[in-house]
């Protein structure tokens, strides 16, 4: 029965992790995390990746405590995603609309969440998260998909 509910409940997940973001709500992001130290995160930030529970609480606390605030994050694209009892998925393209020190701006990211059941509560938590922005033209050739004449 746990997993049934959980299977329905990875998109929501996501959705309130997001609303717990935006909140600034720390007990709510962590709650979405898999207490483990094996957990990955890779961010958009100049850190690149936390790994560990622990490393992600301090991140996560600090970021509490900072000045950015973020005012909404919305799917520009997708969420897609995919189920079964023992996994899921949840993607897609994130605008998020941010203020720092009375400056805002908005910045769009690609999200990617794989997510596990809690074998006690059989709530979903994030085993790995990547958000990631897109450099302009990495190679410096432009985009290589050609356009159909």
């Amino acid at each position: 029965m746990c997993s049934r509910m959980a299977m329905q409940n990875a998109l929501e997940t996501v959705a309130k992790h997001y609303q717990a973001i935006v909140n600034k709500d720390l007990p709510g992001i962590l709650d979405k995390y898999f207490p483990s130290e094996e957990t990955y995160v890779i961010l958009e930030g100049p850190r690149l990746t936390t790994i560990g529970f622990e490393k992600i609480k301090k991140g996560w606390a600090d970021f509490c405590q900072s000045a950015i605030a973020l005012r909404s994050i919305e799917w520009l694209e997708g969420p897609f995603h995919q189920q079964t009892e023992t996994m899921a998925w949840v993607a897609g393209i994130i605008r998020l609309h941010v203020t720092v020190l009375e400056q805002s701006f908005d910045n769009i990211f690609r999200a990617t969440f794989v997510l596990v059941p809690d074998a006690t509560t059989g709530q979903w938590r994030i085993r790995h998260e990547h958000v990631s922005g897109a450099l302009p033209d990495p190679y410096g050739i432009g985009d290589w998909l050609k356009k159909q004449e």
